[in-house]
């Protein structure tokens, strides 16, 4: 028989972190389970212990914050209070079959080409927190699928984790205020950055001008990087978009557009500029693979992203499942990690304990601010309307499979496809590797835009819907527990 633990914690960037060290310090039984080699997820990712540097905080936000969390977990596991799996995944979570009875978790190692014999085992634990974060949103363009052509995230991630370029002459666009930390991050570290290309404009911010005073350390944050842009000569281009990526066999240049405020290009604006380097952001998808998987009810939230529905305690819809950061709605580190310990005194309340009152109310205050933040930032850069304008029949959809625009309209208008689960299924994009995590939201769009109509979140829960939510080896799925 397995141990039955109290928590299992699933994720381990700022949300889950944040749960794990504090169900842990208050004496809680706790599993840490993780893709990652080490802890931090995506927002705090840095080089590994084999690949030390002198100075781990450059490009980082809230690093001292990261380092207490990284000691009190090593402390943590040295006592016994934290089973820590990292490089491992959850591809499969079971219902309990009665009332008290605990959530089986099948979990194996990352599937990554390395040798991961004897890597699946079950955790069985009362309750689940799921804090599974998120990763970047891509539209797709003509080119995008050129070599030089990243998501911005991606280009971040070499830099954070491994000091290194994707390129030497960059072009970053997309919208949303993490343009300017990728862009930053290049020129710090020795590209040349054209300019940022941001489709929407600063003006969206002021309809939301209520909402964003309640976070005034973004806007001295914004204040810093407009200091660094200037220190870059880095030239910040409103309502402007890369239209299409060039190149032969990777990315030789992009042309470059003026964009009308629904989205649309401005014939005539076009221009070329030379670049090997890419990187694209359009705002954040979180990953619902997990949510779906267990059952919890979900809504579409402003950024049109699908997202779980929970309450000041983070309980979702389903009993003994609590959901923490990306997945409630893309707010933040300073959200993800009140959300984590927020998630945490819910369950010892749940279990019957009394975390003290005042510390809950301040954590859902930091949610509630940092959420009207977010909402700001969202209304303020939202996908741009007619993107799909951009689009031509050869333009690449889904990368792994290689369907083409001309495809999913053909899948409309020969063989009746009517909605993004449809489309899939007679025109593949998202039957691929990636299994629709990099294109299920555009082609949820395109396929609302081809009936006519607005994208629902029964659309996006087709792309995040899986019946195995990870890649798993036959040997696995063999292995008599499993």
């Amino acid at each position: 028989m397995h141990e039955v633990l109290d928590v299992a914690v699933i994720g381990a960037g700022p949300a889950g972190l944040s749960a794990a060290v504090h169900a842990g310090e208050q004496g809680l039984r706790v599993a840490l389970i993780d893709a990652g080699i080490q802890p931090g997820g995506q927002y705090w990712r840095h080089p590994d212990e084999n690949h030390p540097v002198d100075d781990e905080a450059h490009g980082h936000h809230h690093w001292k914050t990261f380092t207490d969390l990284r000691a009190r977990l090593k402390k943590l596991r040295l006592s016994g209070s934290i089973a820590y799996s990292s490089h491992s995944q959850v591809w499969f979570i079971e219902r309990p079959a009665a009332d008290q009875q605990p959530w089986t978790l099948r979990i194996n190692a990352v599937t990554d080409g390395r040798d991961n014999t004897d890597s699946s085992r079950v955790v069985r634990a009362q309750r689940v927190i799921l804090c599974p974060g998120g990763y970047d949103r891509q539209l797709p363009i003509p080119g995008w699928d050129l070599p030089g052509t990243m998501a911005a995230g991606g280009v971040q991630a070499l830099l954070k984790g491994h000091r290194s370029l994707a390129g030497r002459k960059a072009l970053v666009a997309g919208t949303g205020p993490f343009l300017l930390p990728v862009a930053v991050g290049l020129a710090d570290a020795g590209a040349e950055v054209i300019s940022i290309c941001e489709a929407g404009d600063l003006s969206g911010w002021l309809k939301n001008t209520t909402r964003a005073a309640q976070m005034p350390s973004k806007a001295i944050e914004g204040a810093q990087y407009a200091a660094a842009l200037l220190k870059h000569h880095i030239a910040y281009k409103p309502k402007t978009v890369v239209s299409r990526i060039n190149g032969d066999t990777e990315v030789s240049s992009a042309t470059v557009s003026k964009v009308d405020a629904q989205g649309r290009l401005i014939v005539g604006s076009e221009r070329t500029v030379e670049v090997d380097l890419v990187a694209l952001g359009w705002g954040f998808t979180p990953s619902m693979e997990l949510v779906i998987a267990v059952g919890a009810q979900t809504r579409q939230d402003v950024d049109e992203s699908l997202v779980a529905v929970v309450d000041e305690l983070q309980h979702s819809s389903v009993e003994n499942i609590y959901i923490a950061g990306e997945a409630t709605g893309v707010g933040g580190a300073a959200m993800a990690i009140a959300e984590g310990e927020l998630a945490a005194y819910s369950v010892l309340i749940d279990m019957n304990r009394r975390p003290a009152h005042s510390r809950i109310r301040s954590l859902q205050g930091i949610v509630r601010r940092s959420r009207a933040f977010a909402q700001a930032m969202h209304q303020a850069h939202p996908v741009p309307k007619h993107w799909t304008e951009w689009l031509t029949d050869d333009a690449i959809i889904c990368r792994c499979e290689e369907v083409t625009y001309g495809k999913v309209c053909q899948s409309r208008d020969d063989l009746g496809a009517q909605d993004a689960r449809s489309v899939k299924l007679l025109a593949r994009p998202g039957m691929g590797w990636c299994q629709g995590r990099v294109c299920g939201f555009a082609t949820a769009k395109i396929a609302a835009e081809i009936e006519g109509r607005k994208m629902r979140p029964e659309d996006l829960v087709s792309t995040h819907k899986r019946s195995l939510t990870s890649p798993v080896t036959l040997e696995d799925l063999g292995t008599p527990d499993n």
